[in-house]
C-alpha cells in the first residue's frame, strides 16, 4: 500500500496508483518480426503500418523486450489496415468482441476516415497470428485507445489514396474526394476504386503520431446508430462460438475436479474409466482428465474414476466469517486517529456517520461458459477459445508447454460475454494438455457448475468509514478504508477538506479477479450510502446535498439529467415506495442513477423504475451505448439485490442458476430507462463498465426511503427479501 498526499484533488489517498490489480495484466515474451516475411504474408494492395509512439509502445508492450520502453521508437511494426486488390477494406486489432459491439464501433471509426459505409469494413479481431499485439479487452480502453489508433491508420490510408490519384491524374490533392470505396475528381468527373488505384502494388506507409483523423464535428458514420456487425448471424444461430468449433477427428474432454479448494490428489483408480470403449485417461501430476468420442461418454468416464483426495485441515473461512477474516489478515492494521485532522474535523461536525459495509463475492455468470478447442500440428499449437486476452492466453500456453511464440496461435471467436471474467486461459490449457496426450484435436467445454466453482469471482469487500457534515450540508470529514475488493472508483467526486482514503489488501479464501467496473461498485455503494445518510441527518434533500458538495461538473451534469428525467423534484411517492439516487465517475465515464422501489410487508423488494444518465465524451454509437448502459444496470440490479456466492469448507454451495439468483425478465422489464449525455467536445471514453456503479446505492437509498432501514450489505435483498432487522 502506498500513500499519495501530493495530488491537489486526492488528499490522503492510500492505494497503489497503478492499473487495478484485478485487471490481470501481464506482459508477454519478446516478439521478433521479420519485415520482409511480414509484408510477403499480406499480399498485394495497400497496407498501412503504424510506428507506435513511446507512450503507446510502453502500454502495448508492458513486460516485453525489443523496444518501446527504452526511450526510442520501437523497431517492430504493426499492421492495422489493409485495402486489398479487389478494394476490400480489412482492419486488424487484438481487441475482441464479447458482446460490447466493439466490432461495430471500430468499423465505424475506419469507415468514417475512408468515407465508406460501415458494412464495407471487415474487422479481424483476436487472432494472434493476424493482429498486432494487444494487452487485452478490459478497462473500458477499446474506445479511447483502439478507435483513435484505427482512425489514424485509416487517415494515413486516405492520404496515400489521395496522393496516388493526384499523381495519376495530374491534379491537385485538394481536388480529390473519397466516397463509397472510390477516389473521385469532381471537376473532371473521373473516378477509380480503391483496389484499382493501388493496382496490386505493395505500398507501405508509416503513421506518425500527429496524423490527424477527422474531428468529431466532421464524423459522418460514427456518432450515429449502426446495426450490430454480423447481428443476423447471432439471431439465426449461424455464429460459431468457441463451443461450436469442430475439427476433423476431434474428441471431447473433461477434467476431474477436486471436491474442495486446495485439495490434492492422493491416489486414484481409473480402471473402470479406461475400460469404456474409446476413453483415454490423462494424468499429469494433480491434473486428471478424460478424452472420449463424445461428451456423454467423457462424463461417464469421469464419474467412473475413483479418486482419493486430501483436503486442508482446520477451520476455513466461509461466507459467514469472510469479512472478519479480511480484518484479521489485513496487510495494514489501520487504527482510528481521533487526534489527527480527521478526528478533529469529525469532532466539529454537526452530523457524523460511522458505518461498516460488506460486499459479497459474486460470479460473472456468463451465458457462454469457458470453452476451448485445441489442435496440435507437430510442435505447433492452435487454440480456439473465448477470452478477453488472446495474447495473454498465448503466453499461458507458451509457459505451460515450453513453446516459442511462433509455435502458438490463439483465435478468439466473438464470445458470449465476459464481464472481466475471461482474462485467463484455464480451458485453453486444459484442452491443449488433453489434445497433446491423445494426438487429436480436443474440445473442452466447462459445465455450468464448473463455471460457478472454478472461475474467479468478483472480490468481496469490507469497507469501514466515518464521515461528517456541517448543518448547512457541507461535507467536512471523510475517512474511508476498503479491505480486499480494490481501489477502483475509491476517490469521491466531492470537495472534502479533511479526508483519509485507503485500500488495504487482505487474504481471500476464494479465487478472485476482474469484474465489470472492478471495486468501483463496492466503493460507490458505501460512499453514496454515507452521503445519503448525511443528507438526511442534516435535513437536506439528497439531490441538493450532492449538488452542494460536488466538485466535478461532469458528474453534476449527469446527476441533473437523471433527476430531471426521473422527476425527482416534487415526486409523489406511494406508501411502501421509496426513491433514491446516487452518482459517480470511473474510467472516463460519469453516471447517475435514480430508482424507485416498492417493499411489501414481508420485505420483498420490487424495482418499480430506474433512470440512469451516462456521459463518456463524444458518443460513437448511440444505439449500442444505450444497450451497454441498460445491460450494466440490469447486471447491477443483480449484484445489488440478489447475487452472492455462498461457500463453506472450500466448497461453493450455489453452483448453478437454480441456486444462484440473477435478474429475470420480470425484475427489469420496462423498468430501465437510459439518458445519454453527449459531449462532442470531449474525447470518447468507454461505456461498458461505469454505468453499473450507481444502481446499487440508488436502490439501497430507495429502500431506506421506503422502510427507514439502512441496509449496509450487498446483496440488499438476498432471496428477494430484506434481511431480518
Amino acid at each position: 500500500m502506498s500513500r499519495n498526499t501530493d495530488h491537489p484533488t486526492l488528499g490522503n489517498l492510500d492505494f497503489e496508483l497503478e492499473p487495478e490489480r484485478y485487471e490481470l495484466m501481464s506482459g508477454l515474451a519478446s516478439i521478433q518480426l521479420d519485415r520482409r516475411d511480414f509484408l510477403r504474408s499480406l499480399g498485394g494492395g495497400l497496407v498501412v503500418l503504424c510506428l507506435l509512439g513511446r507512450a503507446e509502445a510502453q502500454e502495448s508492450r508492458r513486460g516485453r523486450t525489443g523496444g518501446g520502453g527504452s526511450g526510442g521508437e520501437p523497431r517492430e511494426i504493426g499492421a492495422w489496415l489493409q485495402i486489398g486488390e479487389d478494394g476490400t477494406i480489412t482492419a486488424f486489432t487484438g481487441k475482441v468482441e464479447v458482446g460490447q459491439n466493439a466490432r461495430t464501433s471500430l468499423a465505424q471509426a475506419v469507415a468514417d476516415e475512408l468515407r465508406v459505409p460501415v458494412d464495407a469494413v471487415a474487422m479481424v479481431m483476436g487472432d494472434t497470428d493476424r493482429v498486432p499485439y494487444d494487452r487485452g479487452t478490459f478497462g473500458s480502453r477499446t474506445t479511447p485507445t483502439m478507435a483513435p489508433q484505427l482512425r489514424r491508420a485509416a487517415s494515413a490510408a486516405r492520404s496515400i489514396l489521395v496522393g496516388l490519384a493526384a499523381d495519376e491524374w495530374g491534379v491537385e490533392r485538394s481536388e480529390i474526394e473519397l466516397a463509397d470505396g472510390a477516389v473521385t475528381h469532381p471537376p473532371s468527373n473521373r473516378s477509380i476504386g480503391f483496389g484499382a488505384l493501388t493496382q496490386g502494388r505493395r505500398l507501405v506507409e508509416a503513421i506518425e503520431e500527429d496524423d490527424a483523423p477527422r474531428p468529431r464535428d466532421r464524423w459522418e458514420v460514427a456518432g450515429r446508430d449502426a446495426p450490430k456487425a454480423n447481428g443476423r448471424d447471432f439471431v439465426t444461430g449461424r455464429h460459431r462460438y468457441a463451443s461450436d468449433i469442430t475439427r476433423r477427428f476431434m474428441l471431447r474432454g473433461k477434467v476431474l475436479r477436486p471436491p474442495a479448494f486446495g485439495a490434492s490428489l492422493k491416489g486414484m483408480d481409473a480402471s473402470n474409466a479406461e475400460a469404456i470403449d474409446g476413453v483415454t485417461v490423462v494424468r499429469e501430476g494433480d491434473f486428471v482428465g478424460v478424452v472420449a468420442p463424445d461428451e456423454p461418454t467423457a462424463e461417464r468416464a469421469l464419474e467412473a474414476i475413483k479418486a482419493d483426495w486430501t483436503t486442508p485441515e482446520g477451520d476455513r473461512p466461509s461466507s459467514q466469517t469472510l469479512f472478519d477474516h479480511f480484518k484479521r489478515t489485513a496487510e495494514d492494521r489501520r487504527g482510528r486517529d481521533d487526534s489527527g485532522p480527521i478526528g478533529q474535523a469529525l469532532s466539529q461536525a454537526d452530523a457524523v456517520v460511522e458505518a461498516r459495509y460488506t460486499i459479497a463475492p459474486i460470479a460473472h455468470a456468463p451465458l457462454e461458459p469457458r470453452a476451448a478447442v485445441a489442435e496440435w500440428d507437430g510442435d505447433r499449437l492452435t487454440v480456439w477459445t473465448g477470452t478477453q486476452r488472446p495474447f495473454g492466453v498465448r503466453e499461458e500456453l507458451m509457459n505451460a508447454f515450453r513453446l516459442a511464440e511462433d509455435q502458438v496461435r490463439v483465435i478468439v471467436p466473438d464470445t458470449g460475454s465476459g464481464y472481466g471474467g475471461k482474462h485467463t486461459g484455464d480451458a485453453a490449457v486444459e484442452a491443449a494438455r488433453l489434445a497433446r496426450a491423445v494426438g487429436r484435436p480436443v474440445k473442452l467445454v466447462w459445465s455450468r457448475s464448473e463455471e460457478f466453482t472454478w472461475a474467479y469471482f468478483r472480490p468481496a469487500g469490507l469497507i469501514e468509514a466515518r464521515a461528517g457534515a456541517s448543518k448547512d450540508g457541507t461535507l467536512a470529514a471523510w475517512e474511508f478504508t476498503n479491505y480486499n475488493s480494490g481501489g477502483s472508483g475509491i476517490e469521491p467526486p466531492y470537495a472534502i477538506a479533511a479526508r483519509d482514503i485507503a485500500f488495504v489488501r487482505a487474504d481471500s479464501p476464494l479465487r478472485q479477479g476482474s469484474y465489470r467496473a472492478l471495486a468501483a461498485t463496492a466503493n460507490h455503494f458505501a460512499r453514496e450510502s454515507i452521503v445519503d445518510e448525511l443528507a438526511h441527518a442534516v435535513g437536506m434533500d439528497p439531490l441538493d446535498f450532492r449538488r452542494k458538495n460536488l466538485d466535478q461538473d461532469r458528474v453534476r451534469a449527469v446527476l441533473d439529467a437523471a433527476a430531471e428525467r426521473f422527476g425527482w423534484q416534487g415526486a409523489s411517492v406511494e406508501p411502501g415506495h421509496g426513491i433514491g439516487l446516487a452518482c459517480g465517475m470511473e474510467k472516463g465515464g460519469h453516471v447517475a442513477s435514480c430508482a424507485e422501489v416498492r417493499v411489501d410487508d414481508s420485505g420483498r423488494v420490487e424495482v418499480v423504475r430506474t433512470v440512469t444518465a451516462f456521459e463518456c465524451g463524444a458518443i460513437v454509437n448511440p444505439l449500442h451505448l444505450t444497450n451497454q448502459v441498460s445491460g450494466s444496470v440490469v447486471q447491477g440490479i443483480g449484484g445489488a439485490l440478489f447475487e452472492a456466492i455462498a461457500f463453506e469448507d472450500g466448497r461453493i454451495l450455489n453452483d448453478r442458476f437454480s441456486r444462484y439468483r440473477v435478474p429475470r425478465l420480470g425484475d427489469v422489464f420496462d423498468r430501465v430507462e437510459v439518458v445519454l449525455v453527449d459531449r462532442p467536445d470531449l474525447p470518447s471514453a468507454g461505456g461498458g463498465e461505469t454505468p453499473i456503479v450507481a444502481i446499487a446505492p440508488a436502490l439501497g437509498n430507495a429502500i431506506f426511503a421506503a422502510t427507514g432501514r439502512r441496509i449496509r450489505s450487498l446483496p440488499l435483498a438476498p432471496r428477494g427479501r430484506l434481511p431480518e432487522a
